[in-house]
Protein backbone atom coordinates (compact mmCIF):
# COMPACT_ATOMS: atom_id res chain seq x y z
CA UNK A 1 0.00 0.00 0.00
CA UNK A 2 1.10 3.57 -0.67
CA UNK A 3 0.25 6.25 1.89
CA UNK A 4 -0.93 9.44 0.22
CA UNK A 5 -0.91 12.64 2.29
CA UNK A 6 -3.86 14.84 1.46
CA UNK A 7 -4.02 18.48 2.52
CA UNK A 8 -5.51 21.80 1.46
CA UNK A 9 -3.63 23.79 -1.18
CA UNK A 10 -4.23 27.43 -2.14
CA UNK A 11 -5.25 27.99 -5.73
CA UNK A 12 -1.90 29.66 -6.41
CA UNK A 13 -0.20 26.28 -5.89
CA UNK A 14 -1.78 24.92 -9.09
CA UNK A 15 -1.63 21.43 -7.62
CA UNK A 16 -0.92 18.99 -10.48
CA UNK A 17 -3.79 16.61 -11.06
CA UNK A 18 -1.48 13.61 -10.57
CA UNK A 19 -0.95 14.80 -6.98
CA UNK A 20 -4.66 15.10 -6.24
CA UNK A 21 -6.61 12.47 -4.32
CA UNK A 22 -9.34 12.26 -6.96
CA UNK A 23 -6.71 11.34 -9.58
CA UNK A 24 -5.17 8.73 -7.29
CA UNK A 25 -8.59 7.19 -6.67
CA UNK A 26 -9.17 7.13 -10.40
CA UNK A 27 -5.88 5.30 -10.98
CA UNK A 28 -6.93 2.62 -8.50
CA UNK A 29 -10.11 2.14 -10.51
CA UNK A 30 -8.51 2.06 -13.92
CA UNK A 31 -5.67 -0.13 -12.67
CA UNK A 32 -7.97 -2.86 -11.32
CA UNK A 33 -7.50 -5.88 -13.58
CA UNK A 34 -7.04 -9.53 -12.61
CA UNK A 35 -8.86 -10.13 -9.35
CA UNK A 36 -7.74 -11.86 -6.20
CA UNK A 37 -9.82 -15.05 -5.97
CA UNK A 38 -10.96 -14.41 -2.41
CA UNK A 39 -12.02 -10.85 -3.29
CA UNK A 40 -14.02 -12.07 -6.27
CA UNK A 41 -15.75 -14.71 -4.14
CA UNK A 42 -16.66 -12.11 -1.52
CA UNK A 43 -18.06 -9.83 -4.22
CA UNK A 44 -20.39 -12.69 -5.22
CA UNK A 45 -21.47 -12.99 -1.58
CA UNK A 46 -22.39 -9.31 -1.51
CA UNK A 47 -24.42 -9.56 -4.71
CA UNK A 48 -26.41 -12.31 -2.99
CA UNK A 49 -26.69 -10.24 0.18
CA UNK A 50 -27.98 -7.20 -1.70
CA UNK A 51 -30.65 -9.21 -3.47
CA UNK A 52 -31.71 -10.74 -0.15
CA UNK A 53 -32.44 -7.44 1.54
CA UNK A 54 -33.85 -5.87 -1.63
CA UNK A 55 -36.59 -8.47 -2.09
CA UNK A 56 -37.44 -8.36 1.61
CA UNK A 57 -38.04 -4.61 1.37
CA UNK A 58 -40.22 -4.53 -1.74
CA UNK A 59 -43.44 -3.79 0.16
CA UNK A 60 -41.88 -1.06 2.26
CA UNK A 61 -43.29 2.34 1.34
CA UNK A 62 -39.96 4.11 0.51
CA UNK A 63 -39.02 1.28 -1.83
CA UNK A 64 -42.43 1.32 -3.52
CA UNK A 65 -42.15 5.07 -4.01
CA UNK A 66 -38.65 4.79 -5.50
CA UNK A 67 -39.89 1.99 -7.78
CA UNK A 68 -42.81 4.15 -8.94
CA UNK A 69 -40.48 7.05 -9.66
CA UNK A 70 -38.11 4.81 -11.58
CA UNK A 71 -40.72 3.08 -13.71
CA UNK A 72 -41.90 6.47 -14.93
CA UNK A 73 -38.54 6.73 -16.78
CA UNK A 74 -38.65 3.93 -19.31
CA UNK A 75 -37.38 5.81 -22.36
CA UNK A 76 -33.72 4.78 -22.57
CA UNK A 77 -33.05 1.41 -24.24
CA UNK A 78 -31.78 -1.13 -23.41
CA UNK A 79 -32.00 0.17 -19.84
CA UNK A 80 -31.66 -1.70 -16.56
CA UNK A 81 -33.94 -3.85 -14.39
CA UNK A 82 -35.87 -2.75 -11.32
CA UNK A 83 -36.29 -5.17 -8.40
CA UNK A 84 -39.89 -6.36 -8.16
CA UNK A 85 -40.89 -5.60 -11.75
CA UNK A 86 -40.29 -6.83 -15.27
CA UNK A 87 -39.59 -3.24 -16.29
CA UNK A 88 -36.36 -1.79 -17.65
CA UNK A 89 -35.68 1.88 -17.10
CA UNK A 90 -32.88 4.37 -17.60
CA UNK A 91 -29.88 3.08 -15.57
CA UNK A 92 -29.67 6.03 -13.17
CA UNK A 93 -33.33 5.47 -12.22
CA UNK A 94 -32.77 1.72 -11.81
CA UNK A 95 -29.91 2.59 -9.46
CA UNK A 96 -32.29 4.89 -7.57
CA UNK A 97 -34.98 2.24 -7.10
CA UNK A 98 -32.65 -0.68 -6.43
CA UNK A 99 -30.34 1.31 -4.17
CA UNK A 100 -33.33 2.28 -2.02
CA UNK A 101 -34.46 -1.35 -1.86
CA UNK A 102 -31.00 -2.52 -0.78
CA UNK A 103 -30.64 0.15 1.92
CA UNK A 104 -34.16 0.32 3.34
CA UNK A 105 -33.91 -2.42 5.97
CA UNK A 106 -30.37 -1.50 7.12
CA UNK A 107 -29.51 -5.15 6.63
CA UNK A 108 -26.58 -5.43 4.19
CA UNK A 109 -22.85 -4.99 4.61
CA UNK A 110 -20.78 -2.49 6.58
CA UNK A 111 -17.26 -1.22 7.08
CA UNK A 112 -16.27 0.87 10.11
CA UNK A 113 -12.97 2.68 10.69
CA UNK A 114 -12.33 6.43 10.90
CA UNK A 115 -15.80 6.78 9.36
CA UNK A 116 -18.76 4.52 8.55
CA UNK A 117 -19.98 2.94 5.37
CA UNK A 118 -22.20 0.41 3.65
CA UNK A 119 -20.03 -0.52 0.67
CA UNK A 120 -22.72 -2.82 -0.74
CA UNK A 121 -24.47 0.41 -1.75
CA UNK A 122 -22.00 0.55 -4.66
CA UNK A 123 -23.49 -2.52 -6.31
CA UNK A 124 -26.92 -1.25 -7.52
CA UNK A 125 -25.52 1.52 -9.76
CA UNK A 126 -22.75 -0.77 -11.03
CA UNK A 127 -25.25 -3.49 -11.91
CA UNK A 128 -27.59 -0.99 -13.59
CA UNK A 129 -24.86 0.39 -15.84
CA UNK A 130 -23.51 -3.10 -16.53
CA UNK A 131 -26.94 -4.16 -17.80
CA UNK A 132 -27.45 -1.01 -19.83
CA UNK A 133 -24.05 -1.17 -21.52
CA UNK A 134 -23.91 -4.94 -22.06
CA UNK A 135 -21.04 -5.73 -19.69
CA UNK A 136 -20.30 -9.25 -18.47
CA UNK A 137 -20.37 -10.75 -15.02
CA UNK A 138 -16.57 -10.57 -14.91
CA UNK A 139 -16.78 -6.83 -15.66
CA UNK A 140 -19.26 -6.39 -12.81
CA UNK A 141 -17.00 -8.28 -10.40
CA UNK A 142 -14.00 -6.14 -11.35
CA UNK A 143 -16.03 -2.96 -10.87
CA UNK A 144 -17.35 -4.11 -7.50
CA UNK A 145 -13.91 -4.96 -6.15
CA UNK A 146 -12.54 -1.61 -7.37
CA UNK A 147 -15.39 0.33 -5.72
CA UNK A 148 -14.88 -1.50 -2.42
CA UNK A 149 -11.13 -0.78 -2.59
CA UNK A 150 -11.72 2.95 -2.91
CA UNK A 151 -14.54 3.02 -0.38
CA UNK A 152 -12.58 1.25 2.35
CA UNK A 153 -9.53 3.46 1.77
CA UNK A 154 -11.56 6.63 2.19
CA UNK A 155 -13.37 5.33 5.27
CA UNK A 156 -10.03 4.42 6.85
CA UNK A 157 -8.40 7.72 6.06
CA UNK A 158 -10.98 10.52 6.24
CA UNK A 159 -13.54 10.96 9.03
CA UNK A 160 -16.75 12.67 7.93
CA UNK A 161 -18.85 12.06 11.03
CA UNK A 162 -16.74 14.33 13.25
CA UNK A 163 -17.93 17.20 11.07
CA UNK A 164 -21.49 15.87 10.79
CA UNK A 165 -21.11 15.11 7.10
CA UNK A 166 -23.05 12.07 5.93
CA UNK A 167 -21.04 9.07 4.84
CA UNK A 168 -22.47 8.93 1.31
CA UNK A 169 -19.81 11.46 0.23
CA UNK A 170 -17.30 8.58 0.33
CA UNK A 171 -19.80 6.26 -1.34
CA UNK A 172 -20.21 8.50 -4.39
CA UNK A 173 -16.44 8.63 -4.96
CA UNK A 174 -16.23 4.83 -4.71
CA UNK A 175 -19.14 4.30 -7.10
CA UNK A 176 -17.56 6.73 -9.55
CA UNK A 177 -14.39 4.65 -9.46
CA UNK A 178 -16.31 1.41 -9.82
CA UNK A 179 -18.15 2.74 -12.87
CA UNK A 180 -14.84 3.78 -14.38
CA UNK A 181 -13.47 0.26 -13.88
CA UNK A 182 -16.66 -1.28 -15.28
CA UNK A 183 -16.55 0.79 -18.47
CA UNK A 184 -12.72 0.82 -18.76
CA UNK A 185 -12.74 4.59 -18.97
CA UNK A 186 -9.52 6.64 -19.19
CA UNK A 187 -8.11 7.82 -15.86
CA UNK A 188 -8.73 11.43 -16.90
CA UNK A 189 -12.46 10.74 -17.33
CA UNK A 190 -12.77 8.87 -14.02
CA UNK A 191 -10.96 11.74 -12.29
CA UNK A 192 -13.66 14.13 -13.49
CA UNK A 193 -16.42 11.71 -12.46
CA UNK A 194 -15.06 11.42 -8.91
CA UNK A 195 -14.94 15.18 -8.53
CA UNK A 196 -18.49 15.80 -9.71
CA UNK A 197 -19.83 12.93 -7.61
CA UNK A 198 -18.21 14.18 -4.40
CA UNK A 199 -19.21 17.78 -5.10
CA UNK A 200 -22.88 16.94 -5.58
CA UNK A 201 -23.43 14.34 -2.85
CA UNK A 202 -21.95 16.03 0.22
CA UNK A 203 -24.73 16.50 2.79
CA UNK A 204 -25.11 16.81 6.55
CA UNK A 205 -25.89 13.99 8.96
CA UNK A 206 -29.23 15.47 9.92
CA UNK A 207 -30.59 12.58 7.87
CA UNK A 208 -29.51 10.32 10.78
CA UNK A 209 -30.40 12.58 13.70
CA UNK A 210 -33.53 12.98 15.80
CA UNK A 211 -36.66 11.72 14.04
CA UNK A 212 -34.94 9.83 11.24
CA UNK A 213 -36.91 10.00 8.01
CA UNK A 214 -37.20 7.70 5.02
CA UNK A 215 -34.43 9.71 3.31
CA UNK A 216 -31.94 7.45 5.10
CA UNK A 217 -32.82 4.74 2.56
CA UNK A 218 -32.76 7.11 -0.41
CA UNK A 219 -29.43 8.82 0.40
CA UNK A 220 -27.12 6.10 -1.00
CA UNK A 221 -29.44 5.62 -3.97
CA UNK A 222 -29.12 9.34 -4.67
CA UNK A 223 -25.32 8.99 -4.54
CA UNK A 224 -25.43 6.13 -7.04
CA UNK A 225 -27.75 8.03 -9.34
CA UNK A 226 -25.51 11.10 -9.15
CA UNK A 227 -22.41 9.02 -9.96
CA UNK A 228 -24.07 7.60 -13.09
CA UNK A 229 -25.07 11.07 -14.23
CA UNK A 230 -21.49 12.24 -13.58
CA UNK A 231 -20.15 9.41 -15.75
CA UNK A 232 -22.45 10.38 -18.60
CA UNK A 233 -21.36 14.01 -18.40
CA UNK A 234 -17.64 13.24 -18.12
CA UNK A 235 -17.79 10.80 -21.05
CA UNK A 236 -19.09 13.73 -23.11
CA UNK A 237 -15.89 15.63 -22.33
CA UNK A 238 -17.02 17.91 -19.50
CA UNK A 239 -14.89 18.76 -16.47
CA UNK A 240 -15.73 19.13 -12.77
CA UNK A 241 -14.76 21.28 -9.73
CA UNK A 242 -11.03 20.73 -9.17
CA UNK A 243 -9.22 19.91 -6.97
CA UNK A 244 -12.35 18.76 -5.16
CA UNK A 245 -10.58 17.48 -2.05
CA UNK A 246 -7.54 19.79 -1.75
CA UNK A 247 -8.89 23.08 -3.13
CA UNK A 248 -8.92 26.14 -0.86
CA UNK A 249 -12.71 26.27 -1.23
CA UNK A 250 -13.01 22.49 -1.48
CA UNK A 251 -14.22 19.51 0.49
CA UNK A 252 -11.46 19.35 3.13
CA UNK A 253 -11.21 23.11 3.66
CA UNK A 254 -14.89 23.84 4.22
CA UNK A 255 -16.61 20.56 5.04
CA UNK A 256 -13.97 18.87 7.20
CA UNK A 257 -10.88 19.99 9.13
CA UNK A 258 -10.41 23.36 7.43
CA UNK A 259 -7.34 24.96 5.83
CA UNK A 260 -5.01 22.98 8.12
CA UNK A 261 -6.59 19.65 7.13
CA UNK A 262 -4.09 16.83 6.68
CA UNK A 263 -5.14 13.23 6.04
CA UNK A 264 -3.44 10.00 5.05
CA UNK A 265 -5.21 7.73 2.57
CA UNK A 266 -3.56 4.37 1.86
CA UNK A 267 -4.17 2.99 -1.64
CA UNK A 268 -2.83 -0.11 -3.39
CA UNK A 269 0.17 0.26 -5.66
CA UNK A 270 -0.02 -0.63 -9.33
CA UNK A 271 -0.42 -4.38 -9.67
CA UNK A 272 -1.14 -4.89 -5.96
CA UNK A 273 -4.13 -7.18 -5.23
CA UNK A 274 -7.41 -5.44 -4.38
CA UNK A 275 -8.39 -7.11 -1.10
CA UNK A 276 -10.18 -4.37 0.85
CA UNK A 277 -13.55 -6.06 0.34
CA UNK A 278 -12.31 -8.84 2.65
CA UNK A 279 -12.13 -6.36 5.56
CA UNK A 280 -15.87 -5.61 5.28
CA UNK A 281 -18.65 -7.60 6.94
CA UNK A 282 -22.36 -8.18 6.58
CA UNK A 283 -25.24 -8.19 9.04
CA UNK A 284 -27.15 -11.10 10.50
CA UNK A 285 -29.70 -8.70 12.01
CA UNK A 286 -31.60 -5.79 10.48
CA UNK A 287 -30.18 -2.96 12.58
CA UNK A 288 -27.30 -0.46 12.64
CA UNK A 289 -23.99 -2.34 12.69
CA UNK A 290 -22.98 -1.43 16.26
CA UNK A 291 -26.21 -3.08 17.36
CA UNK A 292 -25.23 -6.46 15.83
CA UNK A 293 -23.02 -7.55 18.73
CA UNK A 294 -25.43 -5.96 21.21
CA UNK A 295 -28.29 -8.13 19.88
CA UNK A 296 -26.13 -11.26 20.18
CA UNK A 297 -25.10 -10.18 23.69
CA UNK A 298 -28.73 -9.68 24.71
CA UNK A 299 -29.64 -13.13 23.44
CA UNK A 300 -26.76 -14.59 25.47
CA UNK A 301 -27.79 -12.70 28.60
CA UNK A 302 -31.44 -13.68 28.43
CA UNK A 303 -31.14 -16.83 30.52
CA UNK A 304 -28.84 -15.18 33.07
CA UNK A 305 -31.12 -12.18 33.58
CA UNK A 306 -34.18 -14.02 34.88
CA UNK A 307 -37.51 -12.16 35.16
CA UNK A 308 -36.98 -8.79 33.48
CA UNK A 309 -39.35 -6.94 35.81
CA UNK A 310 -36.60 -7.35 38.41
CA UNK A 311 -34.12 -5.33 36.33
CA UNK A 312 -33.59 -1.92 37.93
CA UNK A 313 -31.18 -0.62 35.29
CA UNK A 314 -29.03 -1.69 32.36
CA UNK A 315 -25.92 0.22 31.38
CA UNK A 316 -24.14 -0.57 28.13
CA UNK A 317 -20.45 0.36 28.28
CA UNK A 318 -19.39 0.88 24.69
CA UNK A 319 -17.51 2.96 22.12
CA UNK A 320 -17.83 6.67 21.39
CA UNK A 321 -19.68 5.94 18.16
CA UNK A 322 -22.22 3.58 19.68
CA UNK A 323 -22.86 5.90 22.63
CA UNK A 324 -23.16 9.10 20.60
CA UNK A 325 -24.87 7.84 17.44
CA UNK A 326 -27.27 5.07 18.51
CA UNK A 327 -27.03 5.35 22.30
CA UNK A 328 -28.25 7.72 24.98
CA UNK A 329 -25.25 9.97 24.29
CA UNK A 330 -26.99 11.17 21.13
CA UNK A 331 -29.38 13.09 23.41
CA UNK A 332 -32.24 12.26 21.06
CA UNK A 333 -35.51 11.81 22.99
CA UNK A 334 -36.83 10.00 19.92
CA UNK A 335 -34.56 7.06 20.76
CA UNK A 336 -36.87 6.35 23.71
CA UNK A 337 -40.15 7.16 21.95
CA UNK A 338 -42.45 4.15 21.34
CA UNK A 339 -44.12 6.04 18.47
CA UNK A 340 -40.81 6.67 16.68
CA UNK A 341 -40.25 5.62 13.07
CA UNK A 342 -38.58 2.36 12.17
CA UNK A 343 -35.62 4.36 10.89
CA UNK A 344 -35.26 5.89 14.36
CA UNK A 345 -35.72 2.62 16.23
CA UNK A 346 -33.01 0.86 14.24
CA UNK A 347 -30.69 3.63 15.45
CA UNK A 348 -31.71 3.21 19.11
CA UNK A 349 -29.55 0.65 20.87
CA UNK A 350 -31.61 0.92 24.10
CA UNK A 351 -34.71 -0.16 22.17
CA UNK A 352 -32.85 -2.90 20.32
CA UNK A 353 -31.30 -4.33 23.48
CA UNK A 354 -34.68 -4.33 25.27
CA UNK A 355 -36.48 -6.21 22.51
CA UNK A 356 -33.65 -8.69 21.94
CA UNK A 357 -33.47 -9.36 25.68
CA UNK A 358 -37.21 -9.97 25.88
CA UNK A 359 -37.59 -12.01 22.68
CA UNK A 360 -34.25 -13.77 22.42
CA UNK A 361 -34.29 -13.13 18.67
CA UNK A 362 -34.43 -10.35 16.10
CA UNK A 363 -36.67 -10.03 13.05
CA UNK A 364 -36.39 -7.42 10.32
CA UNK A 365 -40.13 -6.65 10.43
CA UNK A 366 -41.71 -7.99 13.65
CA UNK A 367 -39.07 -6.45 15.94
CA UNK A 368 -39.97 -2.98 14.64
CA UNK A 369 -43.74 -3.35 14.41
CA UNK A 370 -45.60 -0.46 16.10
CA UNK A 371 -47.43 -2.85 18.40
CA UNK A 372 -44.07 -4.36 19.39
CA UNK A 373 -42.49 -1.00 20.15
CA UNK A 374 -45.49 0.13 22.23
CA UNK A 375 -45.75 -2.93 24.46
CA UNK A 376 -45.89 -1.49 28.02
CA UNK A 377 -43.38 -3.88 29.58
CA UNK A 378 -40.98 -3.22 26.69
CA UNK A 379 -41.28 0.55 27.11
CA UNK A 380 -40.63 0.22 30.84
CA UNK A 381 -37.50 -1.89 30.30
CA UNK A 382 -36.33 0.26 27.40
CA UNK A 383 -36.36 3.40 29.52
CA UNK A 384 -34.17 1.75 32.13
CA UNK A 385 -31.40 1.21 29.57
CA UNK A 386 -28.63 3.73 28.94
CA UNK A 387 -25.19 3.81 27.37
CA UNK A 388 -21.87 5.26 28.49
CA UNK A 389 -18.69 5.71 26.54
CA UNK A 390 -15.84 3.51 27.75
CA UNK A 391 -12.40 4.67 26.50
CA UNK A 392 -11.24 1.08 26.19
CA UNK A 393 -14.13 0.17 23.89
CA UNK A 394 -13.43 3.30 21.84
CA UNK A 395 -9.77 2.27 21.56
CA UNK A 396 -10.76 -1.22 20.47
CA UNK A 397 -13.21 0.22 17.93
CA UNK A 398 -10.27 1.97 16.23
CA UNK A 399 -7.68 -0.79 16.62
CA UNK A 400 -5.59 -0.86 13.42
CA UNK A 401 -5.67 -4.67 13.40
CA UNK A 402 -8.99 -5.78 11.83
CA UNK A 403 -8.79 -9.03 13.81
CA UNK A 404 -8.75 -7.13 17.11
CA UNK A 405 -11.19 -4.34 16.25
CA UNK A 406 -14.33 -4.44 18.43
CA UNK A 407 -17.80 -3.05 17.81
CA UNK A 408 -19.66 -4.40 20.82
CA UNK A 409 -19.74 -3.55 24.50
CA UNK A 410 -20.26 -4.67 28.08
CA UNK A 411 -23.73 -4.89 29.60
CA UNK A 412 -24.21 -4.31 33.34
CA UNK A 413 -27.63 -5.36 34.63
CA UNK A 414 -28.52 -4.26 38.16
CA UNK A 415 -31.42 -6.13 39.74
CA UNK A 416 -33.89 -4.92 42.35
CA UNK A 417 -31.95 -6.69 45.14
CA UNK A 418 -28.74 -4.88 44.19
CA UNK A 419 -27.10 -7.89 42.57
CA UNK A 420 -25.32 -7.35 39.26
CA UNK A 421 -25.11 -9.46 36.12
CA UNK A 422 -22.43 -8.61 33.56
CA UNK A 423 -21.32 -9.90 30.20
CA UNK A 424 -19.58 -8.51 27.12
CA UNK A 425 -19.18 -9.27 23.45
CA UNK A 426 -16.58 -7.69 21.17
CA UNK A 427 -17.97 -8.55 17.74
CA UNK A 428 -21.16 -9.97 16.32
CA UNK A 429 -21.45 -13.71 15.89
CA UNK A 430 -21.54 -13.22 12.07
CA UNK A 431 -18.38 -11.07 11.99
CA UNK A 432 -15.28 -12.68 10.39
CA UNK A 433 -13.79 -12.89 13.91
CA UNK A 434 -17.09 -13.90 15.53
CA UNK A 435 -18.56 -17.16 16.76
CA UNK A 436 -20.29 -17.97 13.44
CA UNK A 437 -18.62 -16.05 10.59
CA UNK A 438 -20.79 -15.66 7.50
CA UNK A 439 -19.80 -17.95 4.63
CA UNK A 440 -21.42 -18.69 1.26
CA UNK A 441 -24.01 -21.07 2.74
CA UNK A 442 -24.93 -18.40 5.31
CA UNK A 443 -25.46 -15.83 2.56
CA UNK A 444 -27.62 -18.34 0.68
CA UNK A 445 -29.67 -19.04 3.82
CA UNK A 446 -30.16 -15.33 4.40
CA UNK A 447 -31.42 -14.98 0.84
CA UNK A 448 -33.81 -17.91 1.09
CA UNK A 449 -35.15 -16.70 4.45
CA UNK A 450 -35.83 -13.17 3.23
CA UNK A 451 -37.15 -14.28 -0.16
CA UNK A 452 -39.60 -16.77 1.36
CA UNK A 453 -43.14 -15.97 0.22
CA UNK A 454 -41.87 -13.35 -2.25
CA UNK A 455 -39.74 -15.41 -4.66
CA UNK A 456 -40.69 -18.98 -5.56
CA UNK A 457 -38.23 -21.74 -4.57
CA UNK A 458 -37.46 -22.39 -8.24
CA UNK A 459 -36.71 -18.71 -8.86
CA UNK A 460 -34.55 -18.67 -5.72
CA UNK A 461 -32.53 -21.57 -7.16
CA UNK A 462 -32.10 -19.78 -10.49
CA UNK A 463 -30.90 -16.61 -8.80
CA UNK A 464 -28.36 -18.38 -6.59
CA UNK A 465 -27.01 -20.33 -9.56
CA UNK A 466 -26.59 -17.12 -11.56
CA UNK A 467 -24.89 -15.32 -8.68
CA UNK A 468 -22.52 -18.17 -7.87
CA UNK A 469 -21.43 -18.28 -11.53
CA UNK A 470 -21.21 -14.51 -11.88
CA UNK A 471 -17.67 -14.56 -13.27
CA UNK A 472 -18.85 -16.62 -16.28
CA UNK A 473 -22.08 -14.74 -17.02
CA UNK A 474 -22.43 -13.21 -20.46
CA UNK A 475 -24.08 -9.82 -20.76
CA UNK A 476 -27.67 -11.04 -21.29
CA UNK A 477 -27.36 -13.36 -18.32
CA UNK A 478 -27.02 -10.49 -15.83
CA UNK A 479 -30.83 -10.44 -15.85
CA UNK A 480 -30.57 -13.56 -13.68
CA UNK A 481 -29.31 -11.41 -10.79
CA UNK A 482 -32.86 -10.10 -10.32
CA UNK A 483 -34.95 -12.81 -8.60
CA UNK A 484 -38.32 -13.10 -10.31
CA UNK A 485 -41.09 -11.66 -8.12
CA UNK A 486 -44.74 -12.27 -8.99
CA UNK A 487 -46.24 -8.92 -10.11
CA UNK A 488 -49.16 -9.36 -7.74
CA UNK A 489 -46.71 -9.42 -4.83
CA UNK A 490 -46.09 -5.69 -5.23
CA UNK A 491 -49.08 -4.52 -7.28
CA UNK A 492 -51.34 -3.72 -4.32
CA UNK A 493 -48.63 -1.74 -2.58
CA UNK A 494 -47.79 0.20 -5.72
CA UNK A 495 -51.46 0.97 -6.42
CA UNK A 496 -51.88 2.42 -2.92
CA UNK A 497 -49.32 5.19 -3.44
CA UNK A 498 -50.30 8.79 -4.06
CA UNK A 499 -49.33 10.15 -7.46
CA UNK A 500 -46.23 12.28 -7.93
CA UNK A 501 -45.07 14.59 -10.68
CA UNK A 502 -44.37 11.92 -13.33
Amino acid sequence: MIEHHVRVHPSADRLPREDQLAWKLATVATGTEELDADSAAMAVNRVIDNASVAVASLLRRPVAVARAQATAHRGTAPGASVFGTATRVSPEWAAWANGTAVRELDFHDTYLAADYSHPGDNIPPLLAVAQHTGRTGADLLRATVAAYEIHVALVKGICLHAHRIDHVAHLSAATAGGLGALLRLPTETVYQVVQQAVHTTTATRQSRKGEISSWKAYAPAFAGKAAIEAVDRAMRGETSPSPIYEGEDGFLAWMLDGPAADYTVALPAAGEPRRAILDTYTKEHSAEYQAQAIIDLARRLREKAGPLDRVRSIVLHTSHHTHHVIGSGANDPQKYDPTASRETLDHSVPYIFAVALEDGTWHHARSYAPERARRPETVALWRRISTVEDPEWTRRYHDPDPQRRAFGGRAVLTLDDGSVIEDELAVADAHPAGARPFDRPAYARKFRTLADGIVTPAAQDRFLTAAEHLAELRAPDLDGLFPAVAPEAVAARDASLPKGLF
